[in-house]
């Protein structure tokens, strides 16, 4: 699908039903909640042992002269720029990771809603032929969220939730260049913006709440419930590419979707 089609689906998408989104989100938790929790389980087992990287450095000025943490003294440039290179490294990697991980969250949430038999690959897009575009995604992503909040942090609200709607878009039209899934994500971010936003305050807060119910362990369970209201939006605005097929989550008999 390319990104004439998708901006015109876009235009021409109908008013989307708060409440029918919520309860719709709700019933496919049900079916993904195990998988939401490993996704944020191997994004940390993935992610954790780079942190460790980072110490690298300070531990070994330790070892090498204990007495320079003692004497307070100020770092020289030779230790700060290999610590900058780490964490600008770091971030990227982070960021590319979650993007990979929720990218593939919501291919897995497509194939329970619709019942497609597949395999739950959770690194279906770790792959060189989408790492490139990931890294490009995420580095794009920063640029954006960075200039958002230099103009005062008010803009970042509004571009929060088309950056939401990136990893959708790359899952589900990889063939587009990094340029057109920024685009269309902007595009419907804008349109739908104030049901993204709702859906996406209310699905956080209920899944906070929840999980610290559940002795705020849960929230590792729930906290995937945020993610769902998206996908919706997306699906019911956009839809899938290829054979006709009928809704399998809270959808109307009637209605056609197109599946990839």
């Amino acid at each position: 699908m390319n990104l004439t089609t998708l901006q015109q689906k876009i235009e021409k998408a109908p008013d989307l039903d708060f409440g029918d989104i919520f309860n719709n989100s709700i019933e496919l938790f049900k079916k993904v909640w195990v998988q939401g929790f490993l996704v944020i389980l191997l994004s940390a087992l993935l992610i954790v042992p780079l942190i460790f990287v980072l110490y690298l450095p300070m531990v070994s000025i330790g070892l090498i002269n204990p007495e320079f943490f003692e004497n307070n003294a100020e770092p020289s440039g030779w230790l700060i720029i290999p610590m900058i290179g780490f964490y600008v490294v770091f971030l990227i990697f982070v960021s590319v990771v979650g993007f990979l991980m929720r990218a593939a969250f919501y291919r897995i949430c497509k194939n329970k809603d619709l019942e497609i038999p597949d395999a739950e690959d959770y690194f279906y897009y770790f792959k060189k032929d989408y790492l490139g575009k990931a890294v490009l995604l995420g580095l794009m992503t920063a640029g954006i969220s960075i200039v958002a909040l230099l103009l005062c942090g008010l803009p970042m609200i509004y571009a929060a939730i088309p950056i939401n709607f990136i990893p959708l878009f790359f899952a589900f039209n990889p063939e587009l260049t990094a340029q057109e899934i920024i685009k269309a994500s902007f595009k419907l971010g804008t349109k739908k913006w104030f049901l993204a936003f709702g859906l996406m305050f209310i699905s956080g807060i209920l899944a906070q709440f929840v999980g610290m119910m559940l002795c705020f362990v849960g929230i590792f369970f729930t906290a995937s419930f945020s993610l769902i209201p998206q996908y919706f939006i997306y699906k019911k605005t956009i839809g899938f590419e290829g054979n006709l097929a009928k809704e399998t989550v809270g959808g109307d008999a009637n209605e056609n979707l197109f599946l990839k």
